[in-house]
């Protein structure tokens, strides 16, 4: 589903180069559920922004569903992210003036769609995160966890192959934390997408069926975790 293959990112500062992420190659297939852990600025949220389209390698090619993305336009990134990916971040950036219903269906509005079609899409998804009863509720309405789910949800609704989590229960508390996770975990099993999350927290590694260890910009093979057969 997604491969990376020899994947480097530098940065201009100052005039010089400064490397965040160094010849990173990586496979995960098709309904995989993966975790990518390591210590702040080991490289983790850049490597998932640039499997987004979000930034741009400056060496290397990732490809996404068999698709190389080396050569995509901005307008191409746009299409792939509306169609095929879901993004879940650390901060749930909801649209504060709108409801649940609203926010969640945002992304299906964005590609056209309208009418029952998507107040069905939403009903269905709104159930499956636990929110049916929060419909009409606007976001300072929602616990932290109730706002992740709606984040969640709003991530699921297009039915996208890919969804890629940055720190999704880095701003909630132990409990409500557990819970985000198991609901990827039931979502990503229900749904059949594949997942990439980068995280600190054992509890969602422990959850994925591979882990992979980053630090300083590289991955160590040396320390992959996959599943047991």
């Amino acid at each position: 589903m997604v491969r990376l293959d020899r994947v480097s990112k530098d940065y201009r500062r100052n005039g010089g180069a400064v490397p965040v992420l160094h010849q990173v190659s990586l496979h995960v297939p098709e309904g995989q559920f993966c975790a990518i852990m390591g210590p702040s600025g080991c490289g983790k949220t850049t490597l998932l922004n640039l499997i987004a389209g979000l930034d741009q390698p400056t060496s290397g090619d990732i490809l996404i569903a068999g698709r190389p993305t080396k050569s995509l336009s901005d307008a191409d990134w746009t299409a792939l992210r509306r169609d095929c990916i879901g993004m879940v971040f650390q901060a749930f950036h909801l649209i504060p003036g709108l409801t649940v219903a609203e926010n969640v269906g945002l992304p299906l509005l964005l590609r056209g769609e309208g009418g029952q079609a998507v107040q069905e899409r939403v009903g269905t998804i709104l159930e499956a995160v636990g929110l049916h009863h929060r419909v009409h509720h606007r976001p300072g309405e929602l616990s932290g966890g109730e706002q992740q789910r709606a984040a969640i949800g709003r991530a699921l609704v297009h039915r996208p192959q890919l969804v890629l989590a940055d720190e999704p229960t880095g701003n909630l508390d132990s409990q409500n934390g557990e819970e985000i996770v198991a609901l990827l975990r039931s979502l990503q099993r229900q749904f059949a997408h594949t997942v990439i999350v980068v995280t600190h927290s054992q509890a969602v590694a422990a959850q994925a069926d591979s882990v992979h260890q980053m630090r300083d910009g590289r991955l160590d093979t040396t320390k992959v975790r996959t599943p047991l057969l």
